[in-house]
């Protein structure tokens, strides 16, 4: 490796050319990134005190001497995006500058010639930088200053533009922005093949995310040690054809998150966000992958890709699964996609009817919207989701997945239908995550001519009055009787009150007479949401409690709940855990009778009252309170009841420090953390502790990002 510093302009004009390599990510900054390299410009251009403004290195491999005294093209490693948008930059600035020079030396065919060609090369040698694919034909059409392609780059188009209208703004300081860039300063790094490992220097040199997504690790990872000419064809076979199935805008967005879930399934395990890189790398050589391999890992990566890109960006053509995975992807629930994923994969292989496959991604979608109706904190449901697809069976798929959501303990229950309606009937469904997926959802339900909700909009039929009760019009508070302002408070966003109109700006605050009689009033309405409206005498409390009964029960059938029979779902029960000898509370003698026999029995009343799903069950020389795994286990002691709780002992918070830390010690009992309780006066504090243990356990499923 040789480093020396260098001036920007200097290193572009004795450098035949920078190519881009095919495995680096396209050019990604955007207008906050270009700004803030603009305002470092013209401050160092318009202060003499600012000899210099280092702008980063730039990191590159030449086939030839390693240095830019050869003519070899320096294969950059790192650099590509100030390299670019410099070149982006000096293009702009050539074309303002005209037949002028703001400092010596800057004319638009000095800019030209020195930074952005080699005039005296013909094709691609006559440019100083060659990107890859979509971003290579924009940049060449700038320079050249012909129309850009019709599918050109995005952020190089926006990004050019941008600097355009920001010299124009600055037409009077073109000099500061010329000495600005003359003062610009890199590291100048080259490396060579031979002895240093581009791999290892890349990985180092973006070690912090903030420049590279784990996505362009992986993709460099997989091709950067490749020879050129299988670079190019697992380039152009594999990731180009998953960039381009992506698009532009959604490969910045959500690549990342498919190989996340592309890893879950893989793996098995939820990798942290930012770990995706290095969870994949040791997938990849677990696996025994090496470049005879990387063909049939890259395969399967752009075979799943596009089940993601069916599923999660709406290239499913199919129009019942597009519609499906259409409606999922409005409640915004990423973490069912390693689940998706597999069901996908099984469908294209033909294990999976597609009727299976549409029930199951309804199913999904009960499951998700009943929960938060139903307001259960959603922080288990990417290890649900990652973990069901172990339990099902493939000869039987659909069963077992109803099966493995009818099994869900109660924290990760599937609601039942009387609890969905309660709390239908009474949530305030105007301010829920998507009101109109709902309201589209109840209306278009069963229809083959489906209703154009996004056409309509959201209308309070007791208007919300810009949820001020001053602002209520006296109409209404006859109508809604004396108590209209408690009336108005509990039901103006909830389900019975809420529906959908052509005519939000023609209704206003009107009555609900002229709502109903009017033109294009609920009386001419041809949505389902709106039958029968007309025919009330009067909208108030009972009015709207009836119309959300009637709502509330609709939606059973548009969220179906899984349904097995008794002795069916029986089958698919785990078998209930045996001990030798069947013990019970009578084989411990130490609770046989007295005080600590009363605390004993307030400490399991309270334990088991924690949740549900809390289970007793009496072993040999302890007791194990368990929801899915044994949170609290209990020792009975002659004087107290030594309790184990599986939590790690960092985690716990224990401000009376009554905890003891016995990580590694061999103990009775599940957990790292111990704790002694002696009497009634002790249980408040101690439970608060076994309290922890539970929710840690079933916050194990939260969403894995740090």
């Amino acid at each position: 490796m040789k480093a020396s510093e260098a001036k920007l302009l200097d290193f572009f004009k004795k450098s035949p050319q920078f190519v881009i390599p095919i495995y680096q990510r396209t050019y990604s900054w955007t207008e906050k990134e270009c700004r803030q390299l603009w305002g470092d410009i013209l401050r160092a251009g318009s202060s003499d005190k600012v000899s210099a403004h280092f702008i980063g290195p730039v990191v590159y491999v030449e086939s030839g001497l390693y240095s830019i005294s050869s003519q070899s093209p320096l294969l950059v490693i790192d650099g590509q995006q100030r390299l670019t948008t410099v070149t982006l930059l000096l293009a702009a600035l050539a074309e303002a500058i005209g037949a002028g020079e703001p400092i010596e030396g800057f004319t638009a065919k000095k800019v030209r010639n020195y930074y952005l060609l080699n005039p005296e090369e013909d094709g691609e040698r006559h440019y100083k930088l060659v990107l890859t694919q979509t971003d290579k034909t924009t940049l060449l059409s700038i320079l050249q200053q012909v129309e850009p392609p019709k599918d050109a780059s995005l952020r190089v188009t926006e990004n050019f533009e941008l600097f355009q209208s920001l010299i124009q703004q600055n037409q009077t300081g073109l000099e500061s922005i010329c000495k600005g860039i003359a003062k610009l300063m890199v590291v100048d790094i080259s490396l060579d093949r031979e002895q240093d490992n581009p791999q290892l220097i890349f990985e180092s040199m973006n070690s912090t995310g903030r420049e590279l997504s784990q996505a362009d690790l992986i993709r460099n990872f997989i091709l950067m040690g490749l020879k050129p000419k299988l670079q190019t064809h697992l380039y152009e076979h594999y990731w180009r054809p998953m960039e381009l199935a992506f698009g532009q805008e959604a490969y910045n967005s959500h690549f990342d998150a498919f190989m996340r879930h592309y890893l879950t399934v893989k793996t098995n395990d939820i990798p942290r966000k930012q770990d995706v890189y290095e969870v994949f790398k040791k997938h990849s050589r677990a696996s025994g992958i090496d470049q005879a391999g990387v063909e049939e890992l890259l395969k399967d990566l752009y075979r799943y890709a596009l089940y993601f890109c069916a599923m999660a960006l709406g290239a499913e053509e199919d129009s019942e699964l597009r519609q499906a995975f259409h409606d999922l992807r409005e409640l915004k629930v990423d973490v069912a996609y390693p689940l998706l994923l597999e069901f996908y994969h099984d469908y294209k292989q033909q294990t999976l009817a597609k009727s299976d496959l549409l029930q199951a991604v309804r199913l999904i979608e009960s499951y998700v919207f009943r929960r938060a109706i139903c307001n259960i904190p959603t922080n288990s449901m990417n290890k649900t989701f990652a973990n069901m697809g172990k339990s099902l069976k493939k000869d039987r798929y659909l069963e077992s997945l109803k099966a493995a959501f009818m099994l869900l303990p109660s924290y990760r229950r599937f609601p039942k239908g009387d609890e969905f309606q309660r709390e239908m009937k009474i949530r305030d469904l105007y301010n829920f995550r998507s009101c109109s997926y709902w309201l589209r959802r109840l209306e278009n339900e069963g229809r083959k001519e489906r209703v154009p909700v996004d056409e309509y909009t959201i209308e309070h039929i007791l208007p919300q009055s810009d949820n001020n009760a001053d602002k209520v019009p006296a109409v209404w508070r006859e109508e809604l009787g004396q108590a209209w302002e408690a009336v108005w408070e509990t039901y103006r966003h909830t389900l019975g009150n809420l529906t959908l109109t052509g005519y939000n700006s023609e209704y206003s605050n009107r009555s609900f007479a002229d709502k109903c009689g009017m033109e294009g009033g609920f009386a001419q309405s041809p949505l389902r949401l709106n039958i029968n409206l007309a025919t009330k005498g009067a909208w108030n409390k009972e009015a709207i409690a009836g119309r959300a009964s009637y709502l509330a029960a609709k939606a059973i059938s548009v969220w179906q709940a899984p349904m097995l029979d008794t002795e069916l779902l029986a089958a698919y029960k785990p078998s209930a855990a045996t001990t030798a000898g069947s013990y019970t509370i009578d084989d411990h003698p130490h609770l046989a009778s007295g005080s600590l026999r009363e605390l004993f029995n307030e400490f399991r009343k309270q334990v088991v009252a924690l949740d549900p799903c809390v289970a007793e069950e009496f072993l040999k020389l302890y007791v194990a309170y368990k929801a899915e795994t044994n949170f609290v286990d209990v020792v009975p002691q002659a004087k107290r009841l030594r309790l184990s709780l599986n939590v790690a002992f960092h985690e716990i918070d224990d401000p009376r420090e009554m905890c003891k830390d016995v990580t590694n010690l061999g103990r009775w009992g599940n957990g790292d953390v111990e704790v002694g309780l002696s009497s009634l006066e002790e249980l408040p504090y101690v439970m608060g502790l076994i309290r922890q243990s539970l929710e840690k356990q079933m916050d194990s499923g939260a969403e894995v990002s740090d």
